[in-house]
């Protein structure tokens, strides 16, 4: 069964208010699908970024309720919606991360097949600044004005707050108005990591949606479906000097979610391990 066959003249309705479309779009368009974006979907109620609505449930979560929302209130079979999450780097805690993910839902073929990047790409950062040379300094820091940036008096208050600053005078007025307002004479000012105010973060959604990509085009040996994904990595990968096992992949297991068929696949980055990652070779 071909994802032409699939896919081919459908419609999907890609669950955004923040211009993502202009990297998903393309993508998933070659899949034969028209792509559309609805107007009357406010996706800021599953969570914002700037705290004034608390997130829906995981990752995943969300962006499934986003794209469930997109299918109600078009009565299509077909949707797409993404989910991004910022947090310190699991082994480097002090620096950030940017988990991204791209879920593609098809009702007709009860298909869920989900795209995601992991990346230490990010400008996400925040500081407290007391006056506007502060302020200044951390915005080119962090890739202003291409990178929009959040302002308030509070990282504890949404009610007064300034995003999508992308100008010198949007951050002057933003700045010089919190400071005013502020008790303890400092602002907080941070990256807006919406994707239309993030051009780095808009990368790694679109690396996320060639990785769904891929696995859309990846078939079961089985029944055909797309989706075939691997769903476990099986560490062990022999060093290539003493043949120790490593924690690198030795191999990968594939499953379809649709007829439960798996598939391991052995060495999938190469037979053997660089001495440098062997416990042994290099204590």
């Amino acid at each position: 069964m071909k994802n032409q066959q699939l896919f081919s003249n459908r419609v999907a309705i890609l669950a955004t208010m923040h211009q993502k479309e202009i990297v998903i779009a393309p993508l998933i368009e070659q899949l034969g699908i028209k792509v559309i974006v609805p107007t009357n979907l406010n996706t800021d109620v599953f969570g914002t970024f700037t705290r004034e609505i608390e997130r829906s449930g995981t990752q995943i979560e969300a962006a499934r309720l986003k794209a469930e929302k997109a299918l109600a209130i078009t009565g299509e079979s077909l949707a797409i919606a993404s989910e991004g999450t910022f947090c310190p780097h699991p082994s480097l805690p002090y620096i950030s991360s940017n988990r991204e993910i791209v879920i593609f839902i098809d009702k007709e073929n009860e298909l869920e097949i989900i795209g995601e990047e992991f990346s230490l790409d990010t400008n996400h950062n925040y500081q407290l600044v007391q006056n506007l040379q502060e302020a200044y300094n951390f915005a080119f820091k962090v890739g202003f004005p291409e990178h929009g940036l959040i302002v308030l008096a509070s990282p504890k208050d949404s009610h007064e707050i300034f995003k999508g600053i992308t100008t010198n005078e949007q951050l002057e007025e933003a700045v010089n108005y919190a400071l005013k307002n502020s008790s303890t004479g400092k602002v907080h000012i941070e990256t807006d990591m919406r994707a239309m105010y993030n051009p780095t973060r808009m990368k790694n959604i679109e690396k996320a949606t060639r990785n769904l990509l891929k696995k859309i085009n990846n078939f079961c040996p089985s029944c055909g479906i797309p989706g075939f994904e691997i769903t476990q990595r099986i560490k062990g990968l022999p060093c290539a000097s003493c043949y120790t096992p490593t924690l690198l992949t030795r191999a990968v297991k594939y499953q379809c979610k649709k007829c439960g068929f798996s598939q391991e696949e052995l060495f999938p980055d190469g037979q053997y391990a660089d001495p440098g990652q062997c416990m042994y070779c290099n204590p």
